[in-house]
């Protein structure tokens, strides 16, 4: 099949896709930009997404395409509208206009107490400790929502057992449901092998819909699990929200405390105070003897406790089977809540009830850009 007839009928089977948010198709509408057609049959757009589209627009968009005879590979290079690659508009001096304010974030009242998970660096079990902080909170009575804002490595849902795509109901995405936590994660919109290659702009879209397009109903917590390190997405729940605070993971070696240092500082520097910090994999209790050893070296989440200012809210530690647990969706806290690592982050859960108590939400400095 010759490319040029590839190229037509990916141009048809986009134009067969209608956006919902103004009624025309995705061709007539400017979204498919710079299709090409190699020798081999692989496909490459353009496509331009707003921040009012549905995200889901590139999905269809990428599986109408694979569908088409005789295309080998898609690569689609999403972007946002307010960028586009294009230049800023220039003035009649012929300077570059100003760019945008950063969007003014909202104080969102419904949600309780709105809490960002974050670490400087992946592999410190910051999502384990989300989940079992969420579930051992309602497992207290609280309601709890837990947004998994890991775009790059969404596990949330593995960690409560839950696959499926969320409904939607009257306009609003429902979110699923498991041990009394209320939960959202672009794991349930996606396929589990599609690598998320997206820049800011999309990262942004995706977090403020999961903030202001699913129905979480009230709530007390409202836990935000986030990628490791401090990039858009970081950034972008700054600007979306305002947070009451930041609990920082981090293990006891200095590398993964010089990491969580530099994120921590980084919500301090946008206005967002840490509620604390947690040392994860801090310690092995001998399930024979009931002995501790510090496994790695210790006191590098108290070290960094006080170098922050903060307290140190919990130290939890290894245990064997752990991952098997999160691997099968039942947190540590509802499976084995009487083990070592089950107590101690069900203390941790009642220590962040305390520690949070009397805090507003942050009032936001504008970010650097």
């Amino acid at each position: 099949m010759s490319e040029l007839t590839i190229k037509t009928d990916v141009e048809r089977a986009l134009g067969g896709i209608t956006n919902p948010r103004h009624g025309r198709d995705l061709v007539a509408a400017g979204m498919v930009k710079d299709v090409t057609v190699d020798s081999a049959g692989a496909v490459t757009f353009t496509f331009v997404l707003t921040r009012e589209d549905p995200g889901s627009l590139a999905r269809q968009a990428r599986k109408a395409v694979e569908g088409i005879s005789g295309v080998t590979a898609v690569k689609m290079n999403v972007v946002d509208s307010a960028d586009g690659g294009a230049q800023p508009a220039a003035r009649p001096s012929g300077r570059p206009a100003a760019p945008p304010a950063p969007p003014t974030p909202d104080e969102m009242p419904s949600l309780g107490k709105v809490l960002a998970i974050s670490s400087g660096k992946g592999g410190v079990g910051k999502s384990t400790v989300s989940a079992n902080l969420a579930a051992a909170l309602a497992h207290d009575g609280h309601r709890v929502g837990l947004m998994d804002a890991d775009i790059y490595g969404p596990n949330i849902p593995r960690m409560f057992g839950l696959g499926g795509k969320p409904e939607v109901q009257g306009g609003k995405i429902q979110p699923l449901e498991a041990h009394g936590v209320k939960l959202m994660s672009l794991g349930f919109i996606v396929e589990r092998d599609a690598p998320a290659i997206w820049r800011g702009p999309i990262i942004m879209k995706i977090i403020t819909q999961f903030m202001h397009d699913v129905a979480w109903g009230e709530l007390d917590y409202f836990l935000v699990d986030l990628p490791p390190g401090t990039g858009d997405a970081q950034l972008s729940l700054t600007q979306i929200v305002r947070l009451h605070g930041a609990v920082i993971v981090t293990t006891p070696q200095e590398m993964a405390v010089g990491d969580s240092l530099r994120g921590a500082k980084m919500f301090e520097r946008v206005g967002v105070g840490v509620v604390g910090v947690v040392e994860n994999m801090s310690y092995f209790v001998c399930p024979d003897c009931h002995a501790r050893s510090e496994i790695f070296l210790a006191g590098g989440g108290s070290r960094l406790a006080a170098e922050l200012g903060v307290p140190l809210l919990g130290q939890i530690p290894l245990q064997a089977g752990m991952a098997e647990l999160a691997d099968r969706g039942e947190p540590i806290v509802v499976s084995q809540p009487e083990s070592p690592a089950g107590v101690a982050l069900r203390e941790l859960a009642r220590t962040v009830v305390t520690r949070t108590a009397g805090l507003a939400p942050a009032i936001p400095i504008t970010a650097p850009r």
